[in-house]
């Protein structure tokens, strides 16, 4: 997506160990014309898909779980959550996942009465590094014995095994920005010339 990758290149910082911060537009201040148009590619790429619902894990991949969910015909999105939850009592699947921007594990938890049997689901997140975040959910989505139709990714960093392992599983991956390096504070996507 030509805006997403633009955005990334005038707004967004390079960090050492490949951590690409979006803090200004993508997921601490959010553009809302930036998230409403990523939840339409996101629905656009999986229009012919026949998705039930939605799921993300909290936080950032709310904001365009829920634009995508829109723009498809106001789907229903489930948020897994991070921790435990005393209002989500007993009745839960969930996953351990490790998170490479923090650098730790988190059991995440979604209640079974948010997901039915045979749904197809739509995985969306913001970023794919190594893949965990979205095995996690797909490990809940196989509890729950749903079928995981794709993920809409807004920022892969290709130079990371997350992507390939995934589409490895048979999952189809959208990303909207594949990072194919980050070097000396410079970002380049894939394909670029």
């Amino acid at each position: 997506m030509q805006e997403l990758q633009q955005r990334i290149l005038q707004d967004g910082d390079i960090l050492p160990g490949g951590v690409v911060r979006v803090e200004r537009f993508l997921n601490h201040r959010v553009d809302t014309a930036l998230a409403r148009h990523i939840g339409q590619a996101f629905a656009d790429a999986f229009r012919n898909d026949q998705i039930d619902c939605i799921l993300t894990v909290e936080a950032s991949g709310i904001i365009f779980a829920m634009t995508t969910a829109l723009a498809m015909g106001d789907l229903p999105v489930i948020i897994a959550k991070k921790g435990q939850r005393r209002n989500l009592g007993d009745d839960v699947y969930t996953a351990d996942v490790f998170s490479f921007t923090h650098q730790t594990t988190s059991t995440i938890h979604v209640g079974k009465r948010c997901l039915e049997k045979g749904q197809r689901v739509l995985l969306i997140d913001d970023f794919l590094a190594n893949g965990e975040a979205l095995k996690g959910l797909m490990d809940i989505c196989r509890q729950a014995e749903c079928h995981p139709v794709g993920a809409g990714i807004c920022i892969e960093k290709c130079f990371q095994p997350g992507g390939a392992t995934l589409r490895g599983m048979g999952l189809k991956v959208v990303s909207l920005a594949a990072v194919e390096k980050t070097e000396n504070g410079e970002i380049r996507f894939l394909g670029q010339e």
